[in-house]
């Protein structure tokens, strides 16, 4: 493999990076230098969720980066054209996008209602659509080739992944397929493209809406997330396209062999609890 690509001076623009793994990933990569644009909907504080995109860009900065607060609902066309745009013009570049914001619904057919099965598609498959299609301009002049990460599971066809809550199944899958379609595309320009999705559940604020009290116990944190998307960031872009990456299998590949220290009880880190659509 040739030289690690550094992170120093890369913008790097990442949706519903206000907190948990966008958080994390902004973090990561200002430790290195980058550019970071935080892009969510949350810019004022909520009662029940920790972090705002200004209080992202506050870490972002004290860690050694740069940073960029954007208040973007990835649902709106014309506002993510104007994101992309304005954080083109601030830093002079984008060169990696990470679709990281999502909706989700464990709930199966008969009882999601539409107005939320609309929603998932919107955050999950259809934002990947809009978001790549809007950066890909800037990801085309990208010195170091450009990367699209797009936080989305492999297909797994098994009934056990659909039947259960197909309406979000869909959504997630519709990302992956995006992946594998917009690898092929735009591997003319230099740009990979591919999904990363974790191999156990990670602690999350997502994760307490849809789990137990006891899941954040036997699950990882984000931060494992963030340093496999920072292994794919320095591979030269089309080293690594089109794959549909575990964060697990990644760290391994790159030399890691201690995992305890993601776990959130290390107590737990035999038996972590696997992530969804993974057999």
């Amino acid at each position: 493999m040739n030289k690690e690509i550094a992170l120093n001076n890369r913008t790097v623009f990442i949706t519903g990076a206000s907190r948990g793994i966008g958080r994390e990933m902004a973090l990561k990569c200002a430790r290195e230098g980058a550019n970071i644009v935080i892009a969510a909907k949350s810019d004022e504080p909520h009662p029940k969720l920790p972090g705002t995109i200004h209080t992202v860009a506050e870490e972002v900065v004290a860690a050694g980066g740069q940073a960029l607060a954007i208040k973007l609902d990835v649902r709106d066309e014309e506002q993510v054209q104007a994101a992309m745009k304005r954080a083109a013009e601030h830093f002079g570049g984008i060169d990696i996008l990470v679709n990281n914001a999502g909706a989700i619904s464990l709930t199966p057919v008969e009882v999601t209602p539409v107005k939320k099965y609309d929603l998932m598609n919107q955050i999950n498959s259809r934002a990947v659509f809009v978001c790549s299609q809007a950066a890909l301009p800037y990801l085309k002049k990208s010195e170091a080739g450009g990367h699209i990460l797009n936080l989305s599971p492999p297909l797994n066809m098994a009934e056990k992944w659909l039947k259960p809550y197909a309406a979000y199944t869909l959504s997630k899958y519709g990302m992956t397929i995006l992946t594998l379609g917009m690898a092929g595309e735009f591997k003319r320009y230099g740009i990979a493209v591919n999904a990363l999705w974790p191999r156990t559940t990670i602690a999350t604020s997502a994760l307490k809406n849809v789990g137990d009290s006891s899941l954040n116990a036997r699950s990882r944190g984000p931060e494992i997330m963030a340093d496999a998307a920072r292994e794919i960031f320095v591979t030269p872009a089309l080293e690594l396209t089109g794959q549909t990456l575990l964060d697990e299998d990644l760290l391994r590949d790159r030399g890691v062999t201690d995992f305890v220290p993601y776990a959130c009880n290390p107590e737990n880190a035999d038996k972590l609890f696997p992530d969804l659509f993974l057999d």
